[in-house]
């Protein structure tokens, strides 16, 4: 008998033409108008990722970043795209302590890092795309110059962060007062960046365009106003720091599970978290554990998996292929118990000295998701998986003359010597984004992701498990009750951790929710649709399907 599927608050979408899901609907009808004017999906990803930064500003902005796994059918093997840029040649130890820091500061200017997300976009566009740059940046400076929708999270984070902003005479013009939920707001000095950016790169062919709108942004007027501001706000960015970036294709990180390549970013990023969690958990019968033992036993492995990251990952040489090897995770899984452990032991290594410091205003992921998502498959089989983020709006102030703040990413850098994360200059720091790809039989499967911090590699790994091993189709897995832990070092300032934490939503069984306290995890109970992010497409069976996350009332998949 074929089985019988449950409620879920959309359809799992199937057709045969084309698929994309993101966190923001116009982003995914960006994508799928993209796919119908005859684009590829590196086209769609491209279109889309420019809008997010437009409409889904409290969760990314051109100050950012963007990591991404895909699969490209000319290519034939599945890639790393790293936009992710680096710390500034200023950037140092000694700099910092000067300057009375223990910690990177979670907000403003010293907090930032090459703005990698343009450049990212552009090699992505440059090699896999077929359209001119002037196309794709058409839906985005068209809703930054005309306005869009405001969703509901972009008021709740100014609201929250008012008082901040309203120090920055930028950021204040444009976001104070707060814009009430459906109202429409513009960002015309951001359109005007783009639109002069398109004008004098306009000319020659579809490459030559690209690679002189690469050198305005990061050699010419943009970098000059990023110098110009940095140098007036005491950073440490220089234009010269923009003009030696470049963004990378690299290979991708894999692990085989259960006839699945999962393919992630390298370890600056937290992809491999996922891989080890694969590895750990290839040792348990996920398929016949009950809700409880499942919950539990993928907890205690993400807490082996994090220490591993805290102790080990970095722009460093990671050792991936011990930390992925049969008897190296014969040897962890040992470790888990029954019960919720306290430990938070690396297998090699050491952790970072965790620091007590004061609470800054605009800090961390208050939201648990200031990041934006984007997977996409297309007829011809192309694949891929972004996760942009960074550069959001209360991070750091608006430059005036660009429309947009710069990000905050090297806060998950330390400042102690001797860690494969230590700041240092022209280093990538360690972040949380974690887009994931995975193959079947060689050939492009499942692409999926989330926003959501340290979360990232939690939610995400739970909707992979749920339908890969529990038998839930991707809208019935995305829409299952979430869960997670803090028992991990926090990315984000002030970097703490919280023992023995777990996050469920509530819609988990009263039962489930004793058993786990029983066993000493510290749970805490959320409310209802309030955890995970999860977006995927896929392909499969002859067709392609996706599903995207309810929660928030934002995130959609469009296809046919």
């Amino acid at each position: 008998m074929s089985r019988v599927e449950a409620f879920t608050t959309r359809p799992e979408l199937r057709g045969t033409f084309g698929m994309v899901a993101s966190t923001h609907w116009l982003a995914s009808a960006v994508g799928m108008a993209v796919l119908e004017r005859g684009g590829n999906a590196f086209d769609a990803a491209v279109a889309a990722g420019f809008t997010l930064q437009v409409v889904e500003p409290h969760l990314n902005g051109p100050g950012g970043e963007v990591p991404a796994v895909f699969y490209s059918v000319d290519r034939g093997e599945p890639l790393v795209l790293c936009g992710q840029g680096v710390a500034p040649a200023a950037a140092t130890i000694g700099r910092f302590r000067e300057l009375g820091h223990d910690l990177i500061p979670g907000t403003g200017v010293l907090a930032a890092c090459v703005p990698g997300a343009f450049g990212g976009w552009l090699l992505l566009l440059q090699e896999f795309g077929t359209w001119r740059l002037e196309d794709v940046l058409a839906f985005a400076i068209d809703y930054a110059d005309n306005g869009f929708p405001v969703a509901g999270g972009v008021p709740l984070a100014i609201q929250r962060q008012a008082d901040l902003i309203a120090t920055w005479p930028a950021s204040r013009a444009l976001y104070l007062p707060p814009p009430e939920a459906g109202s429409q707001l513009r960002n015309p000095v951001l359109a005007g960046t783009y639109r002069r950016i398109v004008e004098a790169a306009r000319g020659g062919s579809r490459t030559d365009e690209i690679e002189r709108a690469r050198d305005l942004f990061y050699e010419g007027f943009v970098a000059e106003e990023i110098d110009r501001f940095c140098e007036a706000e005491d950073g440490l960015l220089t234009r010269g720091d923009l003009a030696g970036w470049r963004a990378t294709l690299e290979p991708a990180a894999s692990f085989e599970y259960r006839g699945v390549t999962v393919c992630k970013t390298g370890p600056w990023g937290s992809g491999p978290v996922g891989l080890q969690q694969l590895a750990l958990l290839e040792g348990f019968d996920i398929a016949a554990l009950s809700e409880e033992e499942f919950v539990h036993i993928v907890i205690e492995c993400a807490k082996l998996a994090f220490a591993d990251r805290d102790a080990l990952y970095g722009d460093a040489d990671v050792p991936l292929e011990t930390l992925l090897s049969p008897e190296y995770n014969e040897q962890r899984r040992a470790l888990v118990g029954d019960e919720a452990s306290v430990d938070y032991e690396p297998g090699s290594g050491r952790l970072p000295t965790i620091v007590e410091a004061r609470p800054l205003a605009g800090a961390g992921e208050p939201t648990r998701g200031d990041t934006v998502h984007v997977d996409v498959v297309d007829r011809f089989g192309n694949m891929i998986s972004a996760t942009p983020s960074g550069g959001w709006l209360y991070g750091s102030p608006v430059i005036p003359a660009l429309g947009w703040p710069l990000g905050t990413r090297a806060q998950m850098f330390w400042l102690e010597e001797g860690l494969p994360s230590t700041l240092r200059p022209g280093a990538r720091p360690r972040t949380t984004l974690s887009p994931g790809l995975a193959l079947r039989d060689g050939e492009p499967w499942l692409a999926w992701g989330t926003p959501g911090g340290d979360q990232q590699e939690q939610w995400g790994l739970h909707v992979f498990l749920r339908h890969v091993e529990r038998g839930l189709n991707l809208q019935e897995a995305i829409d299952a009750p979430e869960f997670h832990t803090d028992h991990l070092i926090s990315s984000f300032y002030p970097r703490g951790i919280k023992r023995r934490s777990l996050d469920v939503e509530g819609r988990f069984e009263p039962r489930v929710v004793k058993g786990l306290r029983g066993r000493g995890h510290e749970v805490t109970v959320t409310p209802d649709w309030s955890l995970g992010r999860v977006t995927a497409v896929q392909k499969a069976g002859g067709q392609l399907r996706a599903a995207a996350n309810p929660r928030m009332m934002q995130g959609y998949a469009a296809g046919r």
